[in-house]
């Protein structure tokens, strides 16, 4: 699963106007709507004003603002990424005897254990998929019917994944494979649908986002918790009864959906101002009659009360700040801006979504890839369950710690780095990480571990930070998804990958790291070098812009 990170996500698209082209860059008068939809217009029309309507924070008391935040983050710490906790709850499905039945079997292509291991990393590889290309029909539904019905969709994918789990053994077909993909399904639709209650208080959207990304990290930290329930009870409480327990979460997802949480998104800032900014349809004094007063008095009163509540959870100073401060980010980006006129079609026919798209399918394969196998990976590097057993330990509670404390840091590199520097950042760790796991030393492998965790949200922010400033928002949505949709399909190559690692290689993990890691820096600095070359020809057109403009000046003729 991404993180879908921008400078404010009431800019993730521009709607068109009468008054203003699509295409105008012009901060001050762009009209801002929050959608996650990655479909083209022309094939998906936005709602109708019959369809969903959505409403101001001032709109809302606070208290009960302050209990949706609460509750959508308490829900997302159980329900979001809960299937990224794989790692964890592979060896109590292992101990429990999963695909035995099929994997022991007289007459296989290979042994038990790796047929065992294969088919447990399927599933989640098929999980992984589900959960990026989720992001496609998620958009969709949330801009047309809202955040209530995208949890109420999302607790039910979650209770027939969590019932197919704990009935896996009964059913006729494979349900731990389709039990977990519904568990990946019921993750985004949770998730996704709560980022807009960031605008339900505007001067705190930052901090609201935080806490609902560190509790997608931490929802990995589940299965862990319960593998160890499970090895302090000796095995007693096993995974149909943990999941049936579970089915408690999906049930008070759709309770707080239909009490508490909201049924229409909040209105961002930029709608806010756009009804300001919409001058009232003045008729002339002899066509005006008592019907048409009365409305030009309502809609200025309308206006008035959005103004009101736009200061009371804004503040009247802090547009102008974060104005600012946004066209400060965008100078340091070097290149905000440069894919922004252009159609989406051009921009994904361009060498900036190329290389992008290349690094992110080879980047997400290698983080889904380790997951899956990290265990079995210093089995063989170490010769030795045990330790790899402890490595597995630290890893499952490694993954959502780092997830939280790196949260900080990277919204702190990206709005203070250039865009090259953060590219640059990002082949840099992800070498390091590939080197670090070919080496046979303790001191490597939890060196490996302790920046994999740190870089995986880091990789994931950067990606969409980076299509959000190069693309821009109007795109964001079809070029982003797209991106994160292409990574997903291709991640089925780990089955490839698992299949050369236990077979192919007898179960010799380095000839597939070490592929993966020339792959990744390969493409990794053909992408920084394209986007340094750019960078530098950017600045170098706006100095001689600059300069340009300064000998027109009418005051250097005197």
């Amino acid at each position: 699963m991404s993180l879908h990170r921008v400078a404010s996500l009431e800019t993730f698209a521009i709607l068109p106007t009468d008054q203003r082209s699509r295409r105008s860059s012009d901060a001050s008068a762009r009209a801002r709507k929050l959608t996650f939809n990655p479909l083209p217009q022309e094939w998906d029309p936005p709602a109708g004003l019959d369809q969903l309507h959505a409403v101001g924070a001032f709109e809302v008391p606070r208290w009960k603002r302050l209990l949706q935040v609460a509750a959508a983050v308490f829900y997302c710490l159980f329900a979001s990424g809960v299937v990224f906790g794989y790692a964890a709850i592979k060896p109590v499905l292992k101990s429990e005897g999963a695909y035995k039945d099929i994997c022991s079997a007289p007459g296989g292509l290979v042994g038990e254990d790796t047929c065992i291991e294969i088919h447990l990393n399927l599933m989640f590889t098929v999980a992984a998929v589900a959960t990026n290309v989720a992001a496609l029909p998620i958009g969709a539904i949330l801009d047309h019917y809202g955040p209530r019905v995208c949890g109420v969709l999302g607790s039910l994918f979650l209770a027939i994944g969590a019932a197919l789990m704990a009935n896996e053994s009964r059913l006729p077909f494979d349900g731990l494979l389709f039990g977990y993909l519904f568990l990946a399904l019921g993750g985004p639709f949770t998730y996704i649908s709560s980022f807009q209650l960031s605008n339900a208080f505007p001067k705190n959207s930052g901090l609201i986002l935080a806490l609902l990304t560190g509790a997608f990290d931490a929802s990995s930290a589940l299965f862990l918790v319960y593998r160890i329930v499970f090895q302090k009870s000796e095995g007693a409480f096993g995974h149909q009864r943990f999941f049936m327990v579970y089915l408690i979460v999906p049930v008070v997802i759709i309770i707080l959906q239909f009490t508490l949480m909201p049924s229409q998104s909040y209105k961002t800032v930029g709608e806010l101002v756009e009804e300001i900014e919409e001058p009232v349809a003045e008729e002339p004094d002899d066509q005006v009659d008592e019907e048409t007063a009365l409305l030009q008095e309502e809609e200025r009163q309308h206006r008035a009360d959005v103004i009101e509540g736009l200061q009371s959870v804004l503040g009247s100073a802090k547009a102008d700040k974060q104005a600012k401060r946004e066209e400060r980010k965008n100078e340091i980006s070097g290149v905000w801006g440069v894919m922004h006129p252009y159609t989406s079609w051009e921009q994904i026919k361009s060498p900036w979504f190329i290389l992008i798209c290349a690094f992110t399918v080879i980047q997400m394969t290698r983080i889904n890839y380790f997951v899956a196998t990290i265990r079995a990976q210093y089995e063989a590097i170490f010769g030795s369950i045990e330790k790899a057993a402890e490595i597995n330990e630290f890893f499952d509670l490694a993954l959502p710690i780092g997830g939280i404390l790196s949260i900080p840091f990277i919204g702190m590199i990206l709005d203070h780095t250039s865009t090259v520097t953060v590219l640059a950042c990002l082949v840099t760790c992800a070498t390091t990480i590939g080197v670090l796991g070919i080496i046979p030393q303790t001191w490597a492998a939890y060196g490996n571990i302790c920046l994999f965790v740190l870089y995986r949200p880091f990789y994931y922010t950067a990606v969409s930070d980076y299509s959000a400033k190069v693309f821009g928002f109007r795109t964001f949505g079809k070029v982003y998804g797209t991106i994160i949709c292409l990574s997903g399909v291709f991640n089925f190559s780990q089955s490839g990958l698992d299949f050369l690692f236990h077979q192919t290689f007898k179960g010799n993990p380095l000839p597939v790291n070490v592929m993966l890691l020339s792959l990744g820096l390969a493409v990794g600095l053909g992408l920084v070098g394209f986007v340094a070359i750019k960078a530098k020809m950017i600045k170098r057109k706006m100095l001689s812009e600059e300069a340009y403009g300064a000998f027109s000046d009418p005051r250097w003729n005197h």
